[in-house]
């Protein structure tokens, strides 16, 4: 019996990956770059058991069994047993995989992005594969790719028809931009009515604005957003994030049929952040949506307490005790000059569920207390 336990963290891009030039790869058309954020406030833990005497493969993710069949789980188990470094009759053991989110699943906070992440560390520790797993986790899913790292990471989108130059690399370390913050707005926790990858396809097919800003805009915006991140430069990496952020969602509405992420209360967060930084005539807040209503805010930490009174602000809480999660916070309540300056209408309480402060944070980990296992000695999650 082998069992390895493993966490890895949510990454939240700031030039989006949005289309495949080949689907059955998860090759994407054009290069994206995200910052991985801190696995103590989201995460998927992942442990992988292998044993002779387990008869079948099998799957349980946040406590459900779920089948084995699924072609994208199937893709990172065939690439982690072709680099394995065991004999072929560890090779033919079957697996016994149970996998936890500690926050919302298909909620547009890229949790397929941690959970492949996480399985792709824990399966190439289990069979002992050495080097880049990036090209593993992208068979999994492509953005997870990135979750193989912490700090700032780029996919390469890379030329070869088979994928092998399509990898992420690690920009700078988690501990390079020290003051980096990320608010994370959450408008709705529950799942999605259209799936990134749905989407994606249907902008692949059918949006002209799609086929431009792979071509155009993509290749010169990625290179001004990694030279903003080496430079520490907010100004032009909170300019980038808000454009680029706007455009994958223009893209979206010119996709046939249109599939829209954002609701009301996201244009409303939008509208706010828009109105605070020119209220203090600098741009204090960059904004990000992926494909789903929550937002994500980039910031400093010196204007974390300013910008959270802002929110509290205009969308004020509903009696939830548990309203702003991971660091805690200072807020500062907004001065009565500021609120005339910004001159927005107040969000009626509860609008947003919660939010979630944390950091750029380290890639995937492992955890060596037996303690931690999902697994029971059996193969069988400890919480069923």
């Amino acid at each position: 019996m082998n069992i390895v336990t493993c966490v890895a963290p949510v990454n939240i891009a700031v030039i989006k990956y949005w289309g495949k030039r080949d689907e059955k790869l998860i090759l994407p058309i054009n290069d994206s770059i995200s910052a991985s954020l801190d696995t103590k406030q989201l995460c998927a833990k992942t442990t992988v058991m292998a044993s002779c005497n387990f008869k079948t493969d099998r799957i349980w993710l946040n406590g459900r069994e779920e089948s084995m069949d699924n072609p994208r789980l199937q893709n990172c188990l065939q690439q982690i047993k072709k680099r394995a470094q065991l004999s072929l009759e560890m090779k033919n053991w079957h697996i016994h995989i149970c996998s936890v989110n500690n926050f919302p699943t298909a909620a547009g906070l890229a949790s397929s992005a941690a959970g492949y992440a996480c399985l792709a560390s824990a399966l190439a520790k289990l069979y002992n594969i050495k080097g880049d797993i990036s090209d593993i986790a992208r068979s999994g899913s492509g953005s997870a790719c990135r979750s193989v790292y912490g700090g700032f990471v780029r996919w390469y989108m890379g030329s070869d028809p088979q994928g092998t130059d399509s990898i992420a690399k690690e920009i700078v370390p988690s501990n390079y931009w020290p003051e980096m913050r990320i608010l994370i707005l959450v408008v709705n926790d529950s799942k999605k009515k259209v799936s990134s990858a749905i989407g994606m396809k249907n902008s692949v097919e059918t949006s002209e604005l799609l086929k431009y800003r792979a071509n155009k805009c993509v290749p010169e915006r990625v290179e001004l957003m990694q030279q903003a991140i080496i430079d520490r430069n907010f100004d032009k990496f909170a300019e980038l994030t808000i454009k680029d952020s706007n455009q994958m969602h223009a893209v979206c509405l010119d996709t046939y049929p249109p599939c829209s992420y954002l609701t009301d209360v996201t244009h409303s967060i939008i509208d706010i952040v828009h109105a605070y930084n020119d209220a203090v005539n600098c741009l204090k807040v960059a904004y990000t949506n992926d494909a789903g209503p929550n937002t994500v805010l980039y910031l400093l930490e010196k204007d974390v307490p300013s910008v959270l009174g802002i929110i509290d602000y205009y969308f004020p809480q509903n009696d939830n005790s548990n309203y702003i999660r991971g660091n805690a916070p200072e807020i500062i309540k907004p001065s009565a000059e500021l609120i005339e300056k910004i001159n927005r209408d107040k969000q009626l309480p509860g609008k947003l569920k919660y939010i979630i402060h944390t950091q750029i944070g380290e890639g995937p980990m492992y955890i060596d207390d037996p303690k931690e296992h999902l697994l029971d000695t059996k193969g069988h999650p400890i919480d069923l």
